[in-house]
């Protein structure tokens, strides 16, 4: 019953019908949308985070849309509901949902109100917010906390964390907030084999500032420039350069670009593409092959607050780099 009311209080803000037991990709509103193309049963599915009261409090959470076209989607499934034993129940962000060796596992940031003195003036103050590794069953099934504890340290603010195994080692590939760094970075740390905690301390793979496009935001303040990390996806190419997308901004407008490994390692290092691969205000992407052997890039655009939608883009694999197709 209070799945049935969550998600007629939901289409009723989105002005749907509350009968409506469809969604055209149009009609949801979504940040760094993540699809998961399930070969077995030929679906397609769509994470996103999506906030429920839980015994008249809030939990953050996650919820997932179901298609077998990429355009007509079921209504959301809830399948993760932050517990109030965990270390925050607080927003969630940037769900990411990753098999390994037979089983499911969803990589969340999870955000708290535990905050540290501001670092800069006028900037925000370090919040305490975290990656952290759920675990289920399937894709659409309930996903629950390994540990009420996050899975990157507490004294760094995480955020979108992501899986790359390499020599049969899983590694999280995640951002350390510009909040903290000024210059955001990408890290890298070593998972245990059940995904649940680092096995060695993170060290980083390179700065926001390291690409020529992201050029940063200085605000008219005095306070010092940042420079953003958003993002991180993994894919090697069809001759097997290994690549890494991310998220910063350029002139303003959101933008995701790409770094190749020097090395074919995932450890590095990285080499920054001059220009970006999408740069009319849209980031946060991923990469999959669709079931009729497509590449296609999904991301969310634009980047304004409530008008935020997953569009597709197919990609061109010329072996060592991608471009998205007819650009």
């Amino acid at each position: 019953m209070r799945h049935l009311l969550t998600i007629a209080l939901w289409a009723t803000t989105l002005g749907l019908p509350a009968q409506q037991n469809t969604l055209n990709i149009k009609d949801i509103h979504i940040r760094d949308p993540f699809v998961y193309a399930d070969a077995k049963t030929k679906t397609y599915y769509l994470y996103s985070s999506m906030d429920t009261i839980v015994n008249g409090k809030r939990h953050g959470g996650v919820v997932v849309y179901s298609s077998k076209d990429l355009t007509t989607w079921s209504l959301p499934k809830r399948v993760y509901t932050a517990s109030a034993e965990n270390w925050s129940a607080g927003r969630v962000w940037a769900p990411e949902l990753h098999r390994y060796k037979g089983r499911y596992y969803l990589f969340l940031t999870l955000n708290s109100d535990i905050t540290w003195k501001a670092q800069q003036p006028n900037w925000p103050a370090y919040t305490m917010r975290c990656v952290q590794v759920m675990k289920g069953d399937k894709p659409d099934g309930t996903f629950r906390e390994m540990s009420h504890m996050p899975t990157t340290p507490t004294d760094e603010m995480a955020l979108d964390g992501t899986l790359y195994v390499e020599n049969k080692q899983p590694y999280m590939v995640y951002c350390n907030e510009w909040v903290q760094r000024v210059d955001g970075t990408m890290r890298i740390a070593p998972l245990s084999k059940d995904l649940s905690h680092f096995t060695k301390s993170p060290v980083d793979l390179f700065s926001a500032s390291a690409a020529p496009w992201s050029i940063g935001d200085k605000p008219e303040d005095g306070t010092p420039q940042s420079y953003v990390t958003d993002g991180p996806f993994i894919w090697k190419t069809s001759g097997g350069d290994l690549l890494m997308i991310w998220s910063s901004f350029m002139y303003g407008n959101y933008a995701l670009g790409v770094a190749r490994s020097v090395t074919g390692s995932i450890l590095g290092p990285w080499k920054q593409q001059e220009e970006p691969l999408f740069k009319e205000d849209g980031g946060h992407g991923m990469i999959f092959k669709t079931f009729d052997n497509r590449l296609l890039l999904v991301l969310h655009s634009p980047n304004t607050s409530g008008l935020e939608r997953a569009t597709f883009h197919e990609l061109i694999d010329d072996g060592h780099m991608l471009r998205i197709k007819n650009r």
